[in-house]
């Protein structure tokens, strides 16, 4: 009895590797032993990536934020500290564009906290 093989799962799963690395430079491209290799690589990093953007726009927020506040003789710690004092709840998100956007209306939050 011949050997069963599943030559259309095989190739199927070859092509979706190999189109996944297509624009790549070289062998990278179109040697599947190298593309998937590379491809898995690829994905890694974009995983590690989705977690790493979130890191930086907080560390952006919070240096918007900062700014802002030391514009008001104030200091990032203790805005944030006041904030959560007078129970306003207000997300470094929302406070960054504020700040950024609209500093007429983030001047008056200052000055409700003092």
């Amino acid at each position: 009895m011949p050997r069963s093989v599943n030559a259309v799962a095989s190739r199927a799963r070859r092509k979706r590797i190999l189109k996944a690395a297509k624009g790549y430079y070289g062998k990278r491209k179109n040697v599947y032993t190298v593309a998937k290799n590379v491809m898995e690589k690829g994905l890694t990093y974009s995983y590690v990536g989705r977690k790493l953007k979130k890191r930086e726009y907080r560390t952006l927020w919070i240096a918007r934020i900062n700014a802002a506040v030391r514009a008001e003789g104030m200091t990032y710690s203790q805005f944030i500290n006041k904030l959560a004092v007078k129970k306003i709840d207000l997300n470094r998100k929302v406070l960054a564009d504020l700040a950024m956007n609209e500093p007429e209306t983030f001047k008056k939050l200052i000055d409700s906290v003092k």
